[in-house]
């Protein structure tokens, strides 16, 4: 009888010590490799201590995930942590929405392994560099390549020109050698406008990329831009350019082998991997050499992990320790090799490359190197506008009219410019 009673204490009391882990809500827009990478994340940090327990819940598309989250704020069931899109990194901010970072890695005492890629974590900073929300899902563009293809025009090396200029003879390469879409690109107002301007150090918009707030303006219709829109136009007639309309068009028709080049973001490498069934590779971005600067920094797109405001600072202690454990050089090592997003601290780039995992997945490297080659100069920060997300969907409507030859390559670049600066001109009222 003692002993039964002495066993149930004992039950009871892990019992009770379970029951007091402090549960810690994480909601985020991931999907299917990328989620479940996330999910084995937690369970390893769930493990390795006692205190707290992280439960990692998929909540849809990244505008639904945070519209769900504001509705619970200040709410008990409220989650502490939220992946929230870039774009909207003012607004947050200026709304007190979140909880900044580094306020909360104070409290916690936790810090990060060395310091952060400025490429990556700066459009996650506030005016002193100090970190807002943990850069955990960011992309960069890079350019895809079917080797075969290239081999199959008898271009060698099979790897694409580094330079815009050389590059026609390779697509007149393969147009001859039977490609109906030697080179297409995903997502072209970020990959071919807002990246372009950042890797030749060419302004985007005003006020240091809009760092410096007031009186912003978009400024991208400038002597590069309206010479690459225009050379794109002059590929499409050729048949060396095929713009893709749709939502993941350019990618499908790059990996079933119809399109030979893509331009996209560096998260699509291990889909591609998976995907393709001929010899993938990946370059850099290509670039004009006659910009002095050229090649600068690409941009870190993407979300990442946001504090949701609502509770007393201590109570973000286990999110804070959470969000340490995702920074550790080896866990975003992981991070990469599954999800294709990018390492942000050069401690982490370091230890791949000691460990060689770049030797195996060279394309992986590419994308680091993109963001971490040279640090961000004014004109190739990541720009902090309003309206940043409907400002893009401008500038690929007015692509669109240019390429499809609705409009001449400088007029829609000064549309672009003129209605994404109306749009700036309302959120200042």
């Amino acid at each position: 009888m003692l002993r039964s009673l002495i066993l149930g204490a004992i039950f009871l009391g892990a019992a009770g010590a379970a029951q007091a882990r402090e549960e810690v809500r994480l909601w985020h827009a991931l999907s299917g490799s990328q989620a479940t990478a996330l999910e084995r994340l937690a369970q390893r940090f769930n493990a390795a201590q006692k205190e707290y327990r992280v439960q990692v819940s998929y909540r849809g598309a990244l505008e639904a995930t945070f519209a769900q989250a504001l509705a619970l704020r200040r709410n008990a069931a409220a989650p502490h942590i939220v992946q929230i899109h870039e774009s909207i990194t003012d607004d947050l901010v200026a709304e007190q929405l979140i909880v900044p970072l580094w306020q909360a890695m104070v409290v916690a005492r936790q810090s990060f392994d060395g310091r952060v890629v400025r490429a990556v974590g700066g459009a996650f900073t506030d005016a002193r560099g100090r970190l807002l929300a943990l850069p955990y899902a960011s992309t960069t563009p890079v350019l895809y390549y079917n080797r075969d293809a290239l081999r199959h025009a008898k271009i060698v090396p099979a790897s694409p020109p580094a330079t815009w200029y050389k590059l026609p003879e390779a697509l007149a390469a393969l147009a001859e050698a039977g490609s109906a879409c030697p080179f297409t690109t995903a997502s072209p107002a970020s990959v071919l406008v807002e990246n372009m301007s950042a890797w030749h150090n060419q302004e985007f918009a005003t006020q240091d990329n809009g760092f410096e707030g007031e009186g912003t303006r978009l400024a991208f219709n400038d002597r590069l831009m309206v010479r690459w829109v225009a050379m794109l136009s002059t590929w499409r007639k050729s048949g060396y350019f095929v713009y893709a309309r749709r939502g993941g068009e350019a990618e499908t028709r790059f990996a079933t082998g119809e399109c030979a080049l893509l331009a996209s973001s560096s998260e699509s490498y291990p889909a591609l991997r998976a995907r393709v069934k001929f010899d993938l590779g990946v370059a850099p971005l290509p670039y004009y050499d006659d910009f002095d600067d050229a090649p600068q920094n690409t941009l870190a797109g993407g979300a990442a992990f946001w504090l949701l405001s609502g509770r007393p600072l201590q109570d973000y202690r286990g999110a804070a320790r959470f969000l340490a454990f995702l920074a550790r050089p080896e866990i975003q090592a992981e991070w990469q090799a599954s999800t294709g997003f990018v390492p942000f601290t050069p401690a982490a780039y370091e230890l791949a490359q000691r460990r060689g995992y770049y030797l195996r997945q060279p394309g992986d490297e590419i994308a680091a190197r993109q963001l971490a080659g040279k640090l961000p100069a004014e004109e190739s920060r990541p720009p902090r506008i309003a309206d940043r997300r409907r400002i893009l969907g401008i500038i690929d409507e007015e692509l669109e009219a240019a390429w499809t030859g609705a409009k001449p390559p400088l007029e829609a670049l000064n549309a672009a410019v003129a209605r994404g600066n109306e749009l700036l001109s309302g959120a200042r009222h």
